[in-house]
């Protein structure tokens, strides 16, 4: 397994995906680059907004799993085809949930690795597919 796979891996599985043994605040700031930048179309969030969305994610979807399908390595780069899912509870995206709904759906994201942690990542994800499975 390459380095580069090994970093993403700690992302998807000890961040992304809620689990009891570790805390994604703590992993996080280890993982991410000081300077590091999670960009969209809506824009980039910086290491402490994403990390704090990642919390926040954790407790209204504490069934949240990542599972990456697919790597693609050029370089510093690698890039990630994931499906997620979850039974949300609360307010999500302007739906109401009480966490007997979940979705599943894809994301795709690359990462750039620089000293051994994530400094940027462009990603994007399924969102409205997500909702519609909520909706139903």
């Amino acid at each position: 397994m390459s380095s580069l796979k090994s970093v993403v891996e700690v992302f998807y599985q000890k961040c992304l995906t809620v689990n009891t043994t570790t805390n994604p605040t703590e992993v996080l700031e280890n993982l991410l680059a000081d300077d590091f930048l999670s960009k969209n179309a809506a824009g980039e969030k910086p290491k402490k907004s994403l990390i704090g969305q990642i919390g926040m994610f954790w407790k209204i979807m504490p069934d949240m799993k990542w599972e990456i399908q697919e790597t693609i390595e050029q370089g510093n780069q690698i890039v990630v085809r994931s499906l997620f899912s979850a039974s949300p509870r609360g307010n999500f995206k302007g739906v109401e949930c009480d966490g007997t709904k979940s979705f599943k759906t894809m994301a795709i994201d690359i990462h750039t690795i620089e000293n051994g942690q994530i400094k940027q990542v462009y990603h994007c994800e399924e969102w409205e597919t997500a909702i519609e499975q909520l909706k139903k």
